[in-house]
């Protein structure tokens, strides 16, 4: 069950559908209810602050919840503790701040996502240069492609020691027109190659900022 279906919602809806997930879609906005109704499994014009109304349109059967509403901070806590109150196993609610992310987690969000906060990071972790895709996790961990340093040209990866050197290790590597390899220490690094890199959030920027 996905509620709110603007940019947030309606992307995460349109990937679920598209996996092959039954997906309701649930929005105030008619015109918005309407733009979907080809594209997921059901499309409901509903309040989905109040309890009654979900119950009425069944969210117990539903295992997930995907609260997308961003732009009215009350409906959104509402939906959440709506949810919550009616047992929905696992919450998952968009914020856009900390302090709206901490109210969301104390009314029964299990898991809290700050689109714009992560995207932002990306970005500006992409326009140095250094990182081809960057994506962090909540531990700290961090997994980047970048390419791969000169150090590291025409030895293998037990000969360069990347991983002892920095704190990284190498997960994969792409060359130009060739498949996608996995890491192992007898895999050679050319001058070009991408490598997938995983690691500490700080070691790998590190990492990246040498290629």
């Amino acid at each position: 069950m996905v509620i709110g279906l603007g940019r947030f919602g309606g992307a995460v809806a349109e990937s679920l559908a598209r996996v092959g997930h039954e997906v309701l879609g649930i929005d105030q906005d008619a015109t918005l209810v309407q733009s979907w109704a080809d594209r997921l499994t059901h499309v409901v014009q509903a309040d989905s602050t109040s309890s009654d109304t979900l119950r009425r349109l069944g969210v117990h059967e539903f295992e997930r919840a995907v609260v997308g509403i961003g732009s009215d901070l009350e409906a959104s806590v509402l939906t959440v503790l709506a949810l919550s109150e009616l047992g929905t196993r696992d919450i998952w609610a968009k914020a856009l701040s900390s302090k709206h992310g901490r109210i969301l987690e104390r009314t029964g969000a299990h898991h809290v996502i700050y689109p714009e906060a992560a995207m932002g990071e990306r970005v500006a972790h992409l326009v140095t240069g250094k990182m081809i895709d960057f994506i962090e996790f909540d531990d700290g961990f961090a997994i980047v492609k970048t390419r791969a340093p000169r150090e590291a040209a025409g030895k293998t990866l037990a000969e360069c020691a990347l991983r002892s050197k920095y704190g990284v290790t190498i997960v994969g590597v792409k060359r130009a027109r060739t498949d996608f390899t996995h890491a192992t220490p007898a895999t050679k690094i050319e001058q070009g190659d991408l490598l997938i890199v995983s690691g500490p959030t700080k070691l790998v920027e590190a990492f990246a900022a040498i290629t």
